[in-house]
């Protein structure tokens, strides 16, 4: 929070406008005073205020006027109105014109003190992001923050991208965003206005997500007692994003390779096909290249998505948007916790986060500061606050150390060793997968069978 913030205070009773000048302008704000309505307005129209502080009820132009007029100018200015006729009905009007706060008079100064505090701070990350929507260019990749040159080379790529119909296949590690640039390259492309539908292709067995992608008539095998029809058709006319692509199933590999061939779907059980118009656009973690080569991915499906590439740089390669991606959180996480006080992080636990490995990437950054704005009771966190919610993990014990008369299955051993990765993983399967050096499907085949009861196979 700047100490030279501007506040406008805006009441008809000069002590009391006076009872909160004087204070305000002992804690650093630059303040001004307006005994009426209108000259308040006046002054809005003429100068920036970061802040208004105005009393509800006066003669001729009233607080909401105020709020009016202020929303007019800049909506990002907060107003936090007071009045000494408190009552639901006002307070409820207040927050629906756009009052950022509602006080009843008498209040307690240390209670306005503190949520200007708030406005302001709220105010700042919203003029942040703004700007970060801005360096973004007009590319609509506003939910993707950063401005390190990866990053921006990123942006003009996808608008270069995004007018065209060519297949896009994203790559990059877990964790960095790949189905936000999906998106972006959706809503900034002539099918912005049609539907924009995601699968990830590792979240569902082979049977179920070729149902899920293609569709199925009543009747088609077990348990279909209705009608289903699929993915592709409801993406028709616009975009269908295919997370973690290089995980389908090889049957259903070929049954995608002729969509994007024929551009028609036959659901499951049905006797004719549709004709669709989607955009493919895929997205991966892993090297497709690497699984053509070993038969594990078609190579004419990989040419086919293949078109064009965007490669999302992981975290680690673009450190110095840590600190704006850190805002960009806060801000989004205090939007789901409105009783945080937290509004930002000291300088120490920036620097601290930016020499992390981040093997999460932007997730993991992401799920940090929204656990620390809601466990840390405080507008700052510091660096304590970081080492207790976010204590580095001890190497974890090896679960497989057996006494030297204990005999298991190896196919016991290997299901065992799989889980524990997996736990180690965070429970994130595909990158478990990808250590393991096994299909991501195993894991989810094994998880089935333990389900079960079933002995693996």
């Amino acid at each position: 929070m700047s100490t030279q913030a501007r506040i406008l205070v805006v009441d008809d009773h000069l002590e009391m406008g006076r009872m909160l000048q004087e204070p305000l302008s002992d804690e650093g704000y630059e303040v001004e005073l307006a005994t009426r309505g209108a000259e308040a307005i006046r002054l809005v129209r003429s100068r920036p205020f970061d802040a208004v502080l105005s009393d509800l009820r006066m003669e001729e132009v009233d607080g909401f006027d105020v709020l009016a007029a202020v929303q007019a100018v800049d909506p990002e200015v907060p107003v936090l109105l007071m009045t000494a006729f408190g009552g639901v009905e006002n307070a409820v009007e207040a927050m629906k014109r756009g009052a950022w706060h509602y006080f009843t008079k008498p209040f307690r100064l240390d209670e306005v003190l503190i949520y200007l505090r708030r406005a302001l701070e709220d105010r700042r990350l919203r003029v942040e992001n703004r700007t970060l929507r801005q360096v973004a260019g007009r590319s609509g990749l506003g939910a993707l923050v950063g401005h390190s040159a990866a990053m921006r080379s990123l942006y003009e790529l996808v608008e270069r991208v995004a007018h065209s119909g060519a297949s896009v296949l994203i790559r990059g590690e877990s964790g960095c965003g790949k189905e936000l640039v999906a998106r972006a390259l959706h809503t900034e492309g002539e099918r912005a206005a049609e539907p924009f539908v995601a699968v990830n292709c590792t979240a569902l067995p082979p049977a179920l997500l070729e149902s899920e992608l293609f569709g199925h008539v009543k009747g088609a095998f077990t348990g279909a007692t209705t009608a289903r029809r699929g993915l592709f058709v409801e993406a028709d006319k616009g975009t269908l994003f295919l997370d973690e692509i290089g995980d389908m199933p090889a049957e259903l590999q070929a049954k995608l390779l002729r969509v994007l061939e024929d551009g028609e779907v036959r659901a499951v059980g049905a006797d004719a096909s549709r004709t669709v118009d989607v955009r493919i656009v895929a997205a991966t973690h892993q090297e497709l290249e690497a699984r053509v080569r070993e038969g594990r991915f078609r190579a004419d499906l990989f040419y086919r998505l293949n078109v064009v590439t965007l490669r999302l740089p992981p975290l680690r390669e673009r450190r110095e948007d840590i600190p704006l991606l850190i805002e960009h959180f806060i801000a989004r996480a205090r939007g789901r916790n409105a009783r945080s006080k937290v509004t930002g992080f000291s300088p120490e636990v920036i620097a601290a986060l930016g020499g992390m490995p981040w093997p999460g990437n932007v997730r993991e950054l992401e799920n940090l500061v929204e656990r620390l704005v809601v466990l840390v009771p405080r507008e700052t966190v510091e660096l304590a606050d970081l080492k207790l919610h976010a204590p580095e993990v001890e190497p974890e014990a090896h679960p497989l150390v057996l006494a030297q008369e204990a005999l298991w299955p190896l196919r016991r051993l290997e299901g065992e060793y799989i889980t524990w990765v997996v736990a180690r993983c965070g429970g994130n399967k595909t990158r478990a997968a990808e250590l393991l050096g096994i299909d991501v499907s195993t894991i989810h085949r094994r998880d089935r069978e333990k389900g079960s009861g079933n002995p693996p196979r």
